[in-house]
């Protein structure tokens, strides 16, 4: 699958020019928008900012044909379609989607990696939706990272730098940065209003990892999140966002106010005693990644790293493995889990993290069809369609998965 790619373009000021001809690109996916810039500069000799989408033939991603609004520093050669395109700014439009938006942020990068040092040969625009904006920025010293996070995202260059403890032992050593919490990106700059500067992470990711690999994956985060429990009222006093034992409930059914739960209503009906026999099976609350699948996994056979930790929060640590075999079949899951379970009563005698796992394993889409819920509320409705159908379908897998 691919798409067609509109681009209307606004000039230096914002100003509306009209729109480039349909091209193909071969990512189906709507936030990738390298291939854009790329192509755009083989066809016409132009560099343009993607800023935002626009609207799609189809209501939800991958393909199609989808228009975006693009920025353009220098005056196209190239004839432009007029169009009439409603430019009013959105009070829930982020920095990056704006007139100007980018290049802000690129100066903002090169200006931190001038101070360590490193002078900026090239930058490439990767990634541009709701959720985040992602430029590579090549330097004389080697690539750095630049990503820019939406308000409820804030907290992952908190996570990421979070130092470690260093007299708690964590049983595994682990990759990266001795110091940091987490086996995560190096983060070389940060400006606290969602701009952050990473080191490059080598290697690719992991997508299609197989059990191998994603039992060392779980190993390697089991003595991330050991040592998290140590510090979890310090990354919540931080700005991690807290949802721990009962504070789940609550937090999933403010989301999801105002969204059709007819599906998950038992389940939402029974959650806080739910969320009591969790708490009686005696886990600690920690640090929990909120996305650990191996796409989210970058390196090799034999070094791994885990990025992205924008939707990190505390809780429960069942959550992430949870996660983490979701999509393999049934006996890898059970071994997975098995040894993921054997490592916690080993560390918390007198526990019962299968009981836990059990317990959780429908609560665990029930917090996602809130987490788009959180993304719904926060976005402009033009990017709706990145979500508006996660939420009811992640509300349906909870109901599937509650049923005895």
């Amino acid at each position: 699958m691919s798409r067609t790619v509109t681009l209307i373009l606004l000039d230096a000021a914002g100003r509306p020019l009209g729109a480039l001809p349909p091209f193909g690109v071969p990512e189906p996916w709507w936030q990738e928008v390298g291939s854009i810039v790329a192509a755009v500069r083989q066809r016409h000799g132009l560099e343009v900012a993607v800023l935002r989408l626009l609207d799609a033939d189809r209501p939800a991603p991958p393909g199609g044909h989808v228009r975006y609004v693009a920025q353009v520093v220098d005056a196209p050669a190239v004839s432009l379609e007029p169009v009439a395109v409603d430019l009013a700014p959105h009070p829930l439009r982020q920095p990056w989607a704006e007139a100007g938006g980018p290049a802000d942020s690129v100066a903002w990068a090169t200006g931190e990696l001038r101070r360590l040092g490193q002078r900026v040969t090239a930058v490439a625009q990767q990634r541009t939706w709701n959720l985040s904006a992602i430029w590579r920025l090549d330097t004389d010293q080697g690539p750095a990272w630049l990503k820019q996070l939406p308000p409820f995202s804030r907290h992952e260059p908190t996570v990421l730098a979070f130092p470690v403890d260093q007299g708690v032992c964590v049983g595994v050593d682990l990759p990266g940065d001795p110091n940091s919490l987490i086996n995560g990106p190096v983060v070389l700059a940060a400006d606290g209003k969602g701009r952050m500067l990473l080191a490059n992470v080598p290697g690719e990711d992991r997508y299609g990892a197989g059990e191998g690999e994603r039992a060392a994956v779980a190993a390697e985060h089991h003595a991330v999140q050991l040592r998290a429990c140590e510090v979890v009222g310090e990354l919540v006093a931080a700005g991690v966002p807290d949802l721990r034992g009962a504070r789940l409930a609550g937090w999933i059914r403010e989301r999801l106010a105002g969204h059709d739960v007819s599906a998950a209503a038992g389940l939402l009906d029974g959650l806080d005693h739910r969320l009591r026999q969790v708490g009686d099976c005696g886990l600690p609350d920690t640090l929990v990644h909120g996305d650990l699948h191996p796409g989210n996994v970058r390196g090799d056979d034999g070094h791994r790293t885990v990025i992205d930790w924008a939707d990190s929060f505390a809780g429960h640590p069942a959550f992430d493995i949870l996660r983490l075999t979701e999509d393999v079949d049934a006996g890898a899951a059970a071994r997975l889990i098995d040894a993921w379970a054997r490592r916690w009563r080993t560390d918390v005698p007198g526990s019962d993290p299968h009981r836990a796992v059990d317990l959780l394993r429908p609560v665990a889409p029930l917090r996602l069809a809130a987490v788009y819920a959180m993304f719904l509320d926060a976005i402009e409705p033009s990017e709706h369609p990145y979500h508006v159908h996660d939420v009811p379908a992640a509300l349906a897998r909870a109901a599937v998965v509650a049923r005895p």
